[in-house]
């Protein structure tokens, strides 16, 4: 051996080397997250092979086992996990999930007061209801001169014809003089204006005459004729107003539990990439966090002249920015009809009988160049159909497309279903279709249209819950919020219990069982969404979503259930208590 073999550096080196490997070998072995065991008086899995539970183990993310904490304990030992037993007196269940949302309508709409037929309560405050035209006329002049942002109209979200009577241009102008005032429907999709709202936005009788949708004369924008106004409506989108408005509709998604959520309409506003970053930067920015998937409409490529083709490349590079929070998902949304709160479904015959029709949103012909693009890449297409002659052309769509690009599993959904018929349920089910429905149109509309606009018997019939599951069509619930309260318990309570605003009986033949109420809101959503195997029941593997509720929602009394307080959520196995 030579004095070079027996020097300080050459044994520092081999050591060094050593400590090189080791460290290398440590880094290669991951480092296990803790084993938290939660305990509950009650836990419902929606798993049918293990329905009920007390204890569920989750790590990284993720549920490990589901049992008792006398079952779990040998793996409690093994793991070095503790156990937390700040839910051990409330029932738990899978994070609840609404498959059809639109984060930025109250974004938008929060920023201004609620005065509509139904109560509601927000992060904003309580806005009761009113069904009178003299008591909207009041609390609307009330709200009017509250408002001190004379850079900005005044905006009321709610207001509906048949309880609050017609009010257009000149009864605004009577009413407010000089103040801008404007009404946003309670669908959404329709606004009216006074002169000076109008002028303070710069919209022209010019503008009205260019969509079809306007009614200058009364000072009325809808559906498509919207898009001669939002343009105009900047003020709403500024980041600290869209940011703070973002933030009420996660609000409103913590306080019902919800955990995942499905936009269906990403684009509405015309300007989807800025409406992504503003949804992202809330979502990261809020200290609950929820998962948002987001959806593109047709119609903001339409009105952006965009090609399928083009439409499906721009998706492609929004999909590119995902992260785990909010997502841009393969999911394509298609309008047929128009909104049912505005009595502009397209009804099958004998139509509406005071004579008025509704509205056609896209060409069938584009419906489906747009449709067959997408469907042969793979997307799960979400059709907006009201009304059963609207279901009719979704039918036809879904069955050419089968036909000429035969897809299995592909889970087309019709979107709302506030009218259809027995036949129509049993075609879905034929074409593996499936059907995403909003039960509070019934509770809120029946009685209302039960006149001389679809009569008593197509009135009660709204929402076919009843027909959908006697066919065998897969379905969950959605509030479209803010068309219904974000609340998937009021949606469980209006399937299950389909009572009227005026607290009348619907028919019995339409209600589903609680049970499978619940089932449509947790592991019935999640396989709407293609999301079975991840979310929406409580099982081995599946995320470590849950919602935390003071009592057992299949046994509180009757309309106690919409009530029911949500005490916290988890997210990736972390607890978020709702204050």
């Amino acid at each position: 051996m030579t004095r070079a073999d027996q020097s300080p550096y050459r044994a520092n080196l081999g050591l060094r080397s050593a400590l090189v490997a080791l460290t290398f070998l440590a880094l290669a072995v991951p480092v296990r997250a803790e084993l938290v065991v939660y305990t509950a008086q009650l836990i419902r899995t929606m798993e049918p092979a293990l329905p009920t539970a007390t204890a569920v183990a989750v790590e990284d993310g993720l549920i490990v086992a589901v049992g008792t904490e006398e079952s779990l304990q040998p793996l409690i030992t093994a793991r070095s996990g503790r156990v937390d037993r700040q839910f051990e007196g409330n029932v738990l269940l899978p994070g609840f999930i609404d498959p059809h949302v639109h984060p930025s309508l109250p974004a938008v709409l929060t920023q201004f007061p609620f005065l509509a037929p139904d109560d509601w309560s927000l992060p904003t405050g309580e806005f009761p209801g009113e069904t009178t035209p003299e008591g909207y006329r009041s609390r609307l002049t009330a709200l009017a001169a509250q408002h001190t942002d004379t850079s900005v109209p005044f905006i009321a979200w709610g207001y509906h014809p048949l309880w609050h009577g017609e009010i257009w241009r000149e009864d605004l102008n009577a009413w407010f003089g000089d103040q801008p005032v404007m009404l946003w429907h309670r669908s959404f999709h329709e606004l009216i204006g006074n002169d000076a709202a109008w002028a303070m936005l710069g919209v022209t009788e010019a503008d009205a005459q260019m969509e079809e949708g306007a009614d200058w004369a009364r000072g009325h924008f809808y559906e498509n004729g919207l898009r001669a106004v939002v343009p105009k409506l900047g003020f709403l989108f500024t980041p600290q107003r869209f940011g703070r408005g973002m933030f009420n509709f996660l609000a409103m998604l913590h306080q019902a539990g919800v955990t995942t959520a499905l936009d269906m309409g990403t684009g509405i506003y015309g300007n989807p990439a800025g409406e992504i970053a503003g949804v992202r930067a809330a979502a990261n920015a809020y200290p609950v966090p929820v998962r948002l998937i987001l959806t593109p409409i047709i119609v903001d490529f339409l009105t952006r002249g965009k090609s399928p083709e083009e439409a499906l490349e721009e998706i492609r590079g929004w999909q590119n920015d995902n992260d785990d929070r909010v997502m841009v998902g393969n999911h394509f949304k298609l309008m047929i009809d128009g909104a049912i709160f505005s009595g502009l479904a397209q009804m099958g015959p004998p139509g509406y009988l005071d004579g008025h029709e509704g509205v056609w949103m896209v060409p069938e012909p584009v419906l489906r160049a747009y449709g067959e693009v997408f469907w042969q890449a793979g997307f799960q297409l979400h059709a907006h159909a009201n009304g059963d002659a609207a279901v009719d052309r979704f039918l036809r769509l879904i069955a050419g497309l089968q036909q000429d690009f035969p897809r299995p599993d592909h889970r087309s959904t019709v979107e709302h279903l506030a009218y259809s018929t027995e036949q129509q349920s049993a075609q879905l089910a034929k074409l593996g279709a499936q059907a995403s429905v909003n039960p509070y149109y019934h509770y809120i509309l029946s009685e209302a249209y039960s006149g001389d606009w679809l009569g008593p018997d197509r009135a009660a019939q709204m929402t076919r819950l009843g027909s959908l599951e006697r066919n065998g069509v897969p379905l969950t619930l959605h509030s479209d919020a803010p068309m219904a309260p974000l609340s998937p318990l009021t949606l469980v309570w209006a399937a299950s219990e389909r009572e009227t605003i005026g607290g009348r009986e619907g028919l019995e033949t339409e209600r589903i069982s609680r049970a499978s109420a619940l089932e449509a809101v947790t592991s019935g959503a999640a396989a709407i969404m293609g999301r079975e195997n991840e979310i929406g029941s409580i099982r081995a593997g599946k995320r470590a979503d849950f919602v935390v509720l003071e009592a057992d929602p299949m046994t509180v009394p009757g309309d106690r259930l919409r009530h029911l307080k949500v005490k916290a959520t988890v997210f990736a196995g972390a607890p978020y208590p709702v204050r």
